[in-house]
């Protein structure tokens, strides 16, 4: 049961660490509300009203096309590594791979996901 008690220890004190950095802004941080803290910043527009009109997706389009094609080409980096031990079938199986992706960021071209108007 000894073996335990550092364990408890070990967390009494993470917990302990955590919630004070969580309220420590609360209680050393400075407390002096103004009228122009609360303006709104750089944007000239008052964050508590609605949205004049529909937003364009096109920007969340490219955001999620770019989130997508990153992650799909990590996989070249530890093909990279291993390009040379993976033969003949790793470089076959990596250009399959590579001619998904490149037909996927071809349809959404073809589509206008890229095209900003």
């Amino acid at each position: 049961m000894l073996e335990y008690a550092s364990l408890l220890i070990f967390s009494a004190l993470t917990l302990g660490v955590g919630l004070f950095m969580l309220f420590a802004n609360a209680l050393f941080g400075p407390k002096k509300p103004s009228a122009v803290k609360s303006a709104p910043f750089e944007c000239g527009v008052d964050p508590i009203a609605l949205p004049a009109g529909r937003l364009p997706i096109h920007f969340y389009v490219a955001a999620m096309l770019f989130v997508v094609f990153d992650v799909e080409l990590v996989f070249l980096f530890p093909w990279g590594v291993l390009a040379r031990e993976l033969g003949w079938f790793g470089l076959v199986e990596m250009g399959f791979f590579l001619l998904i992706v490149v037909a996927g960021f071809a349809y959404a071209w073809k589509q206008g996901a890229l095209e900003f108007k």
